[in-house]
């Protein structure tokens, strides 16, 4: 009993003394990686408990300055997609830094062999060679196609449909949201699947090699919605309406200091009590007697969008926010201020250490400022501390030394000759 309580959880006490849970402890990813997909499942799996280890080149990958970068040139994408990880840097070009890898990825040990990857499948780190070496490898890899064609976020969102179902009503060209949704929930499903891989390996004893595409799961969630549907039995095409929700009533108003607004209706309830605090309770029984309307009904009020919005404009606009703000809070109508990401910082108490989601931690070379830990919330065990991300290559000697056994004679070597790289972190 003892052994299945440690795999399954490791108890510690944090700063404020109270139980937090690292359900994933033990357990060891190796992850090779660039932009978010990736990036994110790895740090989903290192915010469980995981121990994970990634490896870029010596100086950085592709995405080690991506945008947005600090006033110093950090890049604080970088810094928020690898929180709690450890960093090496390898000459992966070399033969000897290819070996350290794959020695990495199959360490023996029933926690280890796990490998999540968005390398082009067939390359240095191909799963046939890998799975030579241990029979029972897991490796989770992220592709842009399920053929195995290269795409990313922005290429795969352009051919789904979705950008013409956004924007203005009325708008002759497709317009691209700013949320890559595509990379985010193909991050959590690389965790999922490694999860699932790694349970099943548990039971049989046997790995796995799990594709995962980012169009895929595009197509996934179009499905999901009843968008594919939408269009095999019915011909028909989601068009741009603005800022209107679709198949019920929700919209933008502003108020009379000019603060914009959001108002949603989804459910008879709270239809009701955004009709009693607008007040258009009359109004509305005259215009459903007039069309022959049940506003109660979701369809309904999706049909009368816009007379709705007519109706509420006045009352929003002669109020300043706050008021507004009150009547809508103890109305409990269903309501949220458009923010910006500064008003979001500075306003909101749920970006806030208020919320246990969030702690001020300090990022090496960076600074501190607040970061989100893991959103799962388990009964009586509290969330993990936040931990910044490494510096590149940070972690390099210690994992060769601890993992693989090197002696320090043959590290300095390998740092000497350019097949692996570090720093040193400044306190």
């Amino acid at each position: 009993l003892s052994a299945l309580l440690i795999r399954l959880y490791w108890l510690d006490s944090n700063e404020r003394g109270v139980v937090v849970y690292n359900l994933l402890s033990g357990m060891r990813v190796i992850e090779g990686s660039a932009f978010v997909a990736a990036p994110l499942g790895g740090m989903t799996l290192g915010q469980l408990g995981a121990e994970v280890i990634r490896f870029d080149p010596i100086g950085g990958g592709m995405d080690h300055k991506r945008w947005p970068l600090d006033n110093k040139g950090n890049s604080l994408y970088w810094a928020g997609l690898n929180k709690g990880k450890k960093s090496i840097a390898v000459n992966s070009r070399e033969s000897e830094g290819r070996e350290i890898i794959e020695a990495l990825i199959c360490q023996p040990g029933p926690d280890n062999g796990i490998f999540l990857t968005n390398h082009p499948p067939g390359g240095a780190y191909n799963f046939d060679k890998l799975k030579a070496r241990r029979k029972d490898l897991i490796m989770l890899n992220v592709l842009g196609s399920h053929d195995g064609t290269p795409a990313v976020d922005y290429t795969i969102n352009c051919a789904l449909g979705f950008p013409f179902a956004t924007g203005p009503r009325g708008g002759e060209r497709p317009v691209n949201h700013l949320l890559p949704a595509w990379d985010l929930v193909t991050g959590s499903m690389a965790a999922t699947g490694i999860l699932a891989a790694e349970r099943q390996r548990s039971r049989t004893g046997c790995g796995n090699l799990v594709k995962l595409a980012l169009s895929d799961i595009g197509i996934w969630v179009a499905s999901a919605l009843g968008h594919i549907a939408e269009a095999s039995l019915l011909d028909k095409n989601r068009t741009a309406d603005g800022n209107h929700i679709y198949g019920a009533f929700g919209h933008d108003f502003l108020t009379l200091d000019g603060k914009r607004i959001m108002l949603t209706a989804l459910t008879k309830a709270q239809w009701r009590r955004l009709k009693m605090a607008v007040e258009i309770t009359k109004p509305v029984i005259e215009f459903e007697n007039d069309k022959n309307l049940n506003l109660d009904n979701e369809g309904d009020r999706y049909i009368a969008r816009d007379n709705i919005v007519a109706m509420i404009e006045p009352w929003v606009a002669s109020r300043d926010y706050s008021n507004v703000k009150n009547i809508l809070e103890k109305a409990g109508v269903l309501w949220g201020p458009y923010q910006n990401f500064t008003e979001l910082l500075k306003n909101d108490p749920r970006c806030s250490v208020q919320n246990p989601l969030i702690e001020v931690k300090n990022q090496p070379e960076i600074g501190s400022y607040p970061m989100a830990g893991l959103p799962l919330r388990f009964h009586d065990l509290a969330n993990m501390p936040v931990k910044a991300a490494p510096l590149l290559g940070e972690n390099t000697d210690e994992v060769l030394s601890d993992i693989l056994g090197m002696p320090d004679h043959n590290i300095a070597d390998l740092h000497d000759r350019g097949i692996i790289g570090g720093v040193v972190v400044s306190v």
